[in-house]
């Protein structure tokens, strides 16, 4: 799958759960929403939209902390709920539950380990032929 097909269908699938998706359509999709992320950091620091920002005093010098980025915000909210959609589709085509994925943010967020599990199901293999979350090439 190409760069711009991965794009497309994860748009398009954009709440999809169910069936598989190949290595390429999550690697490719992931790439393309982390670069556009860093692309609207540094904008969101250019233009100064960011939220929570503060002048504070270090070492007898005035230094600005930075602050969430507006745009940054709006686009992970915006690509939340495909990126968790083919994180699922990903597991299905290697035939494990898509809950792990459930459980790996869970992990996560309670004590960090749960991104190596993410990271793990991510890589695994695709299983050859159809198997119960779908046919093979879908």
């Amino acid at each position: 799958m190409s760069f711009g097909q991965a794009i497309s269908t994860c748009f398009k699938k954009y709440a999809t759960f169910s069936g598989r998706a190949r290595r390429s359509e999550f690697w490719w999709f992931f790439l393309f929403v982390y670069v556009v992320g860093i692309i609207l950091l540094v904008i969101d620091g250019f233009i100064g939209f960011q939220i929570g920002a503060q002048e504070v005093m270090i070492g007898g010098n005035p230094t600005q902390l930075p602050g969430i980025g507006v745009l940054g915000i709006i686009w992970s909210l915006a690509t939340l709920l495909p990126g968790i959609g083919v994180m699922v589709r990903r597991v299905h085509d290697s035939d494990k539950s898509g809950w792990l994925v459930l459980l790996g943010y869970v992990l996560m967020f309670a004590c960090g380990i749960g991104a190596i599990l993410l990271l793990i199901l991510a890589l695994l293999k695709s299983t050859p032929g159809d198997n119960k979350y779908g046919p093979e090439n879908a």
